[in-house]
């Protein structure tokens, strides 16, 4: 065996896996950028993998490339499998020899049943189930590789054409999650275990990323109202770049539960940052990402047919926002020096994120939190660097979209989940991580 490869028992056990991991294997950005962050591929071995057209190309040529990356190879991309959620190959690789041939048992179970996540929405008197549908390892946590900073190279040839980004910090973010709800006024609506999970993503990641994070948890719907009105009204606003807000609650569509059962409407929310209500923030981008249910419909999936995949979904068509005006004085606004003074929509400048679309539920890992929160988290880390919010975003629905819900002998077996996202941003939104101008 050459010093610099793979020792012999890992190299014989990714040859006798070789083709279970060819069929089943996803080799995509996140993974390769794991390996990479761990030193066990290189710039260029990352490219050549991410060049081939196929999964099944991109996984033979990582598994070529594996034995030859040293002794620790084996180890961190079994640690990578684990980041990105593909925990049912890293158990067919450590599990012993003897068991080859054998039904995998899970571990980490806790009292027989699988740490599963549930649907973050709530039917009115609805029976209540066992709360199973993704598979999660005990020991599993959210990634946590550090914010990958941005060189100064790309800080300068972008920061003309996007949102200035350069304030430290740059916003403030306000986390609010309701975790545990009000047995009494809200018998419905029961504990979301793993939101805890969540909002410490949140803190951590936008905490990286040079934010001022406030958390409150278990509030009223108007302990929201009153919470998200304080912050609207905050003066430092005006010395900082951007705003942050993440709501993680029960849902339905339009609306999130406070703890009392109440309803919090989002557009309400969405009104109290306008341009009208929030001058301290015009022309500055305002980010929202809410992991709540819009509704009570399953995604159960469909089977995907041979044939071209298609990539246009029906859009919504945009009214016409010019208005005539009357032409006389009343109608413009001007400045002292009887100028037009230059005036904006009642509300631009936003993007939002929803973990699912109109009417159907989202998913919560107990264990890891909710699907979209874990992209989410994954997705700032790994790639805000060089990519603007949007496609950052994109990339999120492409991984929600990848997962399934693993509850064998459930009617939720295989279930699905898609994200999206609303924006009415008027340039690119970089975040710019780490660099200070």
């Amino acid at each position: 065996m050459l010093k610099c490869g793979m020792l012999e028992r890992d190299r014989l056990t990714l040859k006798r896996r070789s083709a279970v991991l060819c069929k089943q294997l996803v080799v995509d950005e996140m993974l390769v950028q794991l390996l990479q962050a761990d030193d066990i591929l290189t710039e260029s071995m990352a490219e050549s993998i991410m060049a081939e057209q196929t999964s099944q190309k991109r996984s033979w040529r990582l598994l070529l490339l594996l034995p030859k990356r040293g002794p620790k190879a084996f180890s961190h991309f079994c640690a990578a499998l684990r980041e990105t959620e593909q925990q049912h190959l890293r158990d067919l690789l450590t599990q012993s020899p003897e068991k080859d041939g054998k039904e995998t048992h899970i571990e980490g179970l806790v009292d027989s049943s699988f740490p599963l996540p549930t649907q973050e929405g709530v039917a009115a008197k609805r029976p209540r189930t066992h709360e199973s549908m993704e598979f999660s390892l005990d020991a599993d946590s959210p990634i946590n590789t550090p914010v990958l900073p941005c060189t100064p190279d790309f800080y300068l040839s972008h920061c003309q054409q996007s949102y200035r980004m350069n304030s430290s910090p740059r916003g403030f973010a306000l986390v609010i999650s309701n975790v545990t709800f009000d047995p009494c006024a809200a018998p419905d609506l029961d504990t979301r275990k793993g939101g805890e999970v969540d909002d410490e993503v949140l803190r951590k990641v936008f905490t990286e990323l040079d934010y001022l994070v406030a958390v409150h948890r278990d509030l009223t719907a108007q302990g929201m109202m009153s919470c998200i009105e304080n912050f609207c009204r905050r003066p430092e606003h005006r010395s900082v770049d951007s705003c942050v807000v993440c709501l993680l609650s029960h849902g339905v569509e339009g609306a999130v539960y406070g703890t009392d059962g109440q309803l919090m409407q989002l557009d309400w929310v969405f009104e109290a940052f306008d341009n009208s209500r929030c001058p301290m923030l015009q022309n500055k981008p305002k980010m929202f990402f809410i992991q709540a249910c819009r509704g009570d419909e399953m995604d159960c999936g469909v089977e995907q047919i041979d044939g071209p995949a298609r990539t246009c979904s029906p859009s919504c068509e945009q009214r016409d926002a010019g208005r005539e005006g009357k032409g006389d004085a009343d109608s413009i606004e001007r400045g002292d020096m009887g100028r037009p003074r230059i005036k904006l929509p009642q509300r631009s400048d936003m993007i939002c994120g929803f973990a699912s679309l109109k009417g159907t539920a989202a998913m919560r890992n107990t264990k890891r939190g909710s699907w979209f929160i874990q992209e989410l988290n994954a997705a700032l880390r790994l790639q805000a660097r060089d990519t603007h919010l949007a496609d950052i975003l994109v990339q999120v629905n492409r991984r929600i979209k990848e997962r399934e819900g693993y509850a064998p002998g459930t009617a939720h077996h295989r279930c699905k989940e898609m994200s999206e996202f609303t924006s009415s941003l008027c340039k690119d939104l970089y975040l710019f991580p780490k660099y200070q101008p």
